[in-house]
């Protein structure tokens, strides 16, 4: 019998994931697994709860939110399970974005349930990134420029209309768009690439805000973050081109470059805005590396 530590945030999904949270736990159980369930009372809870979860000895984490909450649960059990024992997460997603997950499914609760009945579990690599004041980890998706602009918009103005938020920022930040350079480095390269770009995406599965796929060629088991790149479009081209982000397409651009890479390095002069597994910040961010098959994922 698995030993689950399920931590809730109850005002995912606008609090529609305090209102479902129960009676999908109750599944849960009903597959013979324990679960201890805690809840968050705010941002960045999860990641203590899962911290203090780990060293009472739970391997095995259930995020019970959006991907916000298997974020800050990501960043509660690393860096500790590198040299320690490795984790399984799970997911119960019952908030807005709910990325991740789309990797695998469009089932969503279902499909979770039966993997934990089935002791369904795939390697997965985690991303981590150093940054000038510490390092994150994720799982799913960074993105600066457009669309991380897109983000800080939506969480100042808009927060609060599930995914409208996300699309009124998107519309928003095309009326000022500003395409600027975020120095970077791929393995290989000589030297940095200095051109303003329209955004820079560092992706370990393919979607993003739900159901833009924004790394169409991402797996989160290759070993490898996916690298996007599109440079500079003038405001009537980005508006033409965004629901290209919805099918994938928009890497076939003769703008938009694609690689899969170890690492990225950048050469920041300040904190820019970064949304990384749908959560909003300012960092200046140093590289990204890599860490392959880090954890396991009950998919």
């Amino acid at each position: 019998m698995s030993r689950w530590l399920a931590i809730v945030n109850p005002a995912a999904g606008g609090g529609r994931c305090g209102k479902l949270a129960p009676a999908a736990l109750n599944r849960v159980r009903d597959t013979g697994a324990e679960v201890e369930v805690v809840e968050t009372t705010g941002a960045g809870d999860a990641t203590p709860l899962a911290r203090n979860g780990y060293s009472r000895g739970y391997r095995h984490f259930l995020a019970v939110g959006g991907d916000g909450t298997s974020f800050e649960i990501v960043n509660g059990v690393f860096p500790e399970s590198l040299t320690g024992e490795r984790v399984t997460l799970g997911f119960l997603p019952l908030g807005t974005g709910n990325s991740f997950l789309r990797e695998f499914t469009s089932r969503g609760v279902d499909y979770t349930i039966g993997a934990i009945r089935e002791n369904r579990q795939r390697p997965c690599d985690v991303i981590r990134v150093r940054h000038d004041r510490g390092e994150i980890f994720f799982i799913n998706m960074l993105n600066v420029g457009f669309a991380a602009d897109a983000g800080a918009l939506a969480n100042r103005r808009f927060k609060g209309r599930g995914t409208l938020s996300y699309v009124l920022g998107v519309f928003g930040t095309l009326a000022g768009l500003e395409c600027l350079p975020f120095p970077h480095r791929l393995p290989g390269d000589p030297d940095w690439d200095r051109r303003p770009v329209l955004f820079l995406a560092l992706a370990n599965s393919k979607h993003t805000g739900g159901k833009m796929l924004m790394a169409p060629h991402a797996d989160p088991g290759s070993g490898k973050i996916e690298f996007v790149r599109w440079l500079p479009l003038g405001r009537l081209r980005a508006l033409w081109n965004f629901p290209s982000l919805f099918t994938g397409t928009h890497i076939r651009h003769l703008l938009a470059f694609r690689a899969a890479v170890e690492r990225v390095e950048f050469d920041l002069d300040e904190p820019v805005n970064v949304i990384v597994d749908g959560e909003v910040m300012q960092l200046r961010i140093r590289y990204a590396e890599v860490l392959p098959s880090a954890m396991d994922v009950a998919v």
